[in-house]
């Protein structure tokens, strides 16, 4: 029999088929001793019927007629070897995966016999099996419609009640192996995506719903296992940066499943994963930690900042309206409704304290302590300035209630850079939740106006009560729309989550909530202690909140811009005597360019994985020997990010339109009389083995090497905002010419003569071009940078004391005349009024 196994026949011939065929029902058992015909007849099999259906229909009806899935299925059970169940299992995929042909696949899919291979007592301990075992029902998924799926399914009184495709899968949902459990989803998916509603009813019913509540807790379970990376990433040295990335990426990924399971369009599964998210995520183990301290009583409570992303990923994945509404509900809650009393340590306001902001104590930034040092809490700046005075408008910060926006604002106010961030996400993302009804965003104080308008004119349009003379009034808000929609969600919380909301404060006047979302804004871009990368978030947020508008921005926001803006001018002049003055006005016209297009885009920049990441240290912090160039290049891009987000608010806070460029003076000739013309020295600037004057040049020695010291002419000249230090060999044949060697930046060198020896000269000579600053390609690159803009060191011994002198002075004042040139050409944006006036309106 083996022999006429290996004698010449067309594969792909029925013939072919029939013999395989023949020789498969002879077999009685599947041994070590015939193992390998079996794996090679299943094989050709498997391309017989493949091909058959693509080109001669009398395969299959052969295939049909000789009952073959039967046979299979005899085969599986009289084998006593692993390989056999491999092969077998890969035949039937490959099978599946390949039938286009309607018939065939109905066929296939009908007298009990692929149910049979689903649910044979495979050994799963051995992985390889496993893996063919998924490929297997995942195949078996991609044909399913309704018409298929019936045949899988079996039914009692019209409902089902089996469906081992489905129940078979699912147990292996949460296994160690990744990519099993991405097969499983895509299996569960295509289920949920047939739309037929007895199956959907049978996985939303008991005991199968318990898959959704299993999943939510394995989500949770990932949740509190990033956060305790993220908390790791604190205090570890090593970078943590990639095993959080690697989380980050795991969460997003059940998310969107989660999203994917919701599209399916199954209300009672809907319904099941927003009860399931709130109750066993967010409300016991995401909510409290807005509020609480670092240090945690429970190991289900997740820190404040991977609460605050995951909040931020759930309602910008999961597009669900309940769950969207009901979160932002929950953030205009009090405290007590969350935070047992047990659990003393609060980070936010603390419930039955005054609120007033005579209470808060500047000397520690904010924060109070309670005199038994059991609880912290944090204040948010009295809004009375920003309401006028009006005392029908003040009652809020008097409430005994404090609700959990009001932590959000505290980080803005208070909270260090990671908080803040956190928040501004949070408020952002809330901003940008189509689900989230428009009279919610209202009572969080973050309905951008031109929403408001365009609602306003809309009811006054249709002749909806006093539309039209809220379009036009100062408060713009339909007070009794907003709180019966209110209500609605907070009635939910009460009836289906067991949960008393008090918020008494949103329904005084939804404007309070708008001028503390202002203030809190405001606040922080006073703050000295925040990163420019977060202050532009902030910038974004309030440019959402007022698109060219002073209907809630008054004078008073205006004049604390103001202060805060001229406090930076100051530091801008400071660059302009600083170490890279010739980079300052390229940096200032690259800045305003790129916050123009950060404040003014449809959504904010920064993903909110980036809070979770661990903070790098400057590079300046690990330099010993005074500050490095790259600490004040990294120094002057903050300052002037900072100086350009203020300068721009301030611009369309007033209701102008923000230029494309900076007002900046334009460049001048050079002088005759300046030491660059008379030396023969263009704008371009000295280039190596150029000719030039020794004009005022002074000679002197340097080493670059030990034991070689060289003769130059040492020459310092400036043209604009550039300038140089030259070392050039003088020319025999033509005296007062030389020839240029060595070109330094003039720029930082920070001349000083040595006290011990008068006739040496130090210098600094940092690089010339620096880096444009990235935050994902600094953390990357840290040490690349750190060894390629090392600072270098000039000592210039001179022959005398005067010589020496001569040089410092010729420095000092090259570097004056670089410094007030470009003072000069920045002046125009020091004068704020100057360029809001310029403005395009």
């Amino acid at each position: 029999m083996w022999f006429s196994f290996w004698r010449s026949r067309d594969r792909f011939s029925l013939d072919e088929f029939r013999f395989l065929t023949d020789q498969l029902m002879k077999i009685q058992v599947v041994n070590e001793v015939n193992k390998d015909f079996v794996i090679e007849a299943l094989r050709s099999i498997a391309e017989l019927i493949t091909y058959g259906d693509q080109h001669d229909a009398a395969y299959f009806e052969f295939f049909m007629e000789k009952q073959v899935m039967g046979e299979l299925v005899r085969i599986l059970r009289i084998s006593r070897t692993v390989i056999v169940s491999l092969q077998l299992l890969q035949t039937m995929s490959i099978v599946i995966q390949n039938l286009k042909n309607e018939h065939s696949i109905y066929y296939m899919f009908s007298n009990e016999h692929i149910n049979h291979l689903i649910t044979y007592s495979f050994d799963f301990r051995n992985e390889e099996l496993l893996s063919y075992y998924i490929s297997f029902l995942r195949a078996i998924s991609g044909k399913l419609n309704k018409n298929t799926i019936s045949l899988l399914v079996k039914t009692h009184n019209e409902e089902v009640v089996s469906f081992p495709l489905y129940v078979e899968a699912v147990r292996f949902a949460f296994h160690e192996e990744s990519m099993i459990r991405t097969a499983v989803r895509a299996l569960t998916l295509n289920v949920y995506h047939v739309g037929d509603e007895a199956v959907n009813k049978f996985v939303a019913s008991d005991p199968h719903a318990d898959y959704f509540s299993n999943l939510v807790k394995f989500f949770r379970e990932q949740c509190i296992n990033l956060d305790k990376l993220v908390t790791a990433s604190k205090c570890l040295a090593p970078d943590t940066s990639g095993s959080i990335l690697s989380a980050v990426d795991e969460i997003e990924d059940n998310l969107y499943y989660f999203s994917d399971v919701i599209s399916a369009g199954i209300p009672d599964i809907g319904r099941l994963i927003t009860e399931l998210m709130l109750n066993v995520l967010i409300f016991p183990s995401i909510v409290p930690s807005l509020r609480m301290e670092v240090v945690k009583d429970s190991d289900t409570v997740i820190g404040t900042t991977t609460s605050l992303y995951l909040l931020c990923c759930i309602l910008r994945i999961v597009k669900i309206k309940d769950l969207a509404n009901i979160v932002a509900a929950v953030l205009l809650c009090d405290i007590e409704t969350f935070v047992p009393r047990s659990e003393a340590k609060l980070n936010g306001f603390m419930a039955n304290h005054d609120m007033s902001h005579e209470n808060q104590d500047s000397e520690n930034g904010g924060f109070s302590s309670d005199s038994d040092g059991q609880s912290i809490r944090v204040l948010i700046p009295n809004i009375s300035n920003s309401l006028n005075g009006d005392p029908e408008e003040q009652p809020y910060h008097e409430s005994k209630y404090s609700a959990l926006r009001e932590a959000l604002l505290s980080y803005i106010t208070t909270g260090d850079d990671v908080q803040v961030s956190g928040s501004l996400s949070m408020l952002a993302t809330l901003l940008q939740t189509k689900e989230l009804e428009e009279s919610m965003l209202d009572a969080l104080g973050i309905l951008p106006q031109r929403k408001q308008q365009k609602k306003l004119l809309l009811q006054a349009l249709v002749g909806e009560g006093s539309a039209e003379e809220q379009l036009f009034s100062s408060e713009n808000i339909v007070k009794d729309e907003i709180g019966s929609e209110m209500d609605c969600y907070l009635q939910k919380l009460k009836e289906q989550y067991g949960l008393l909301c008090v918020c008494k404060e949103v329904t005084v006047s939804p404007r309070i909530q708008r001028l503390q979302v202002l203030d809190a804004l405001v606040s922080l871009f006073c703050r000295s202690n925040i990163s420019a990368e977060t202050l532009w978030d902030g910038g974004w947020l309030l440019r959402q909140l007022l698109p060219y508008s002073e209907a809630d921005f008054n004078s008073h926001h205006l004049k604390l811009l103001k202060d805060s803006f001229h406090s930076c001018t100051s530091s801008i002049l400071d660059e302009t005597k600083g170490t890279w003055p010739d980079l300052l006005i390229m940096v200032l016209c690259d800045e305003w360019r790129k916050c123009k297009r950060t404040i003014e885009a449809s959504s904010p920049r920064k993903d909110p994985k980036s809070m979770l990441l661990p903070s790098h240290k400057s590079l300046s912090e690990e330099l010993t020997s005074g500050e490095s160039s790259f600490a004040s290049g990294e120094r002057l891009f903050e300052i002037v990010k900072v100086f350009v987000l203020l300068h721009q608010l301030h611009i369309f806070s007033v209701g102008k339109v923000l230029p494309d460029q900076p007002l900046i003076h334009p460049t001048v000739e050079v002088m005759e009389t300046s030491r660059a013309k008379r030396a023969g020295v263009d704008s371009l600037g000295p280039k190596p083995s150029i000719e030039l004057r020794l004009v005022d040049a002074v000679p002197c020695r340097i080493a670059f090497e030990r034991g070689k010291e060289r003769h130059f002419h040492f020459l310092t000249i400036s043209v604009g905002i550039s300038g140089w230090l030259i070392l050039a060999d003088e020319l025999p044949v033509r005296p007062s010419f030389g020839v240029v060697r060595v070109v330094a930046p003039l720029g930082g060198c920070n001349p000083r003569i040595d006290e011990k020896h008068m006739r040496w000269l130090h210098l600094r000579i940092r690089p010339s071009s620096f880096p444009y600053i990235d935050a994902a390609k600094h953390t990357a690159h840290a040490k690349v940078k750190s060894k390629a803009l090392v600072d270098g060191r000039w000592t210039l011994a001179f022959r005398d004391e005067d010589s020496c002198k001569a040089a410092f002075s010729m420095i000092v004042e090259e570097l004056n005349l670089l410094s007030n040139e470009v003072e000069r050409r920045v002046k125009p944006m020091l004068d704020i009024e100057r360029t809001v006036d310029t403005s395009t309106k």
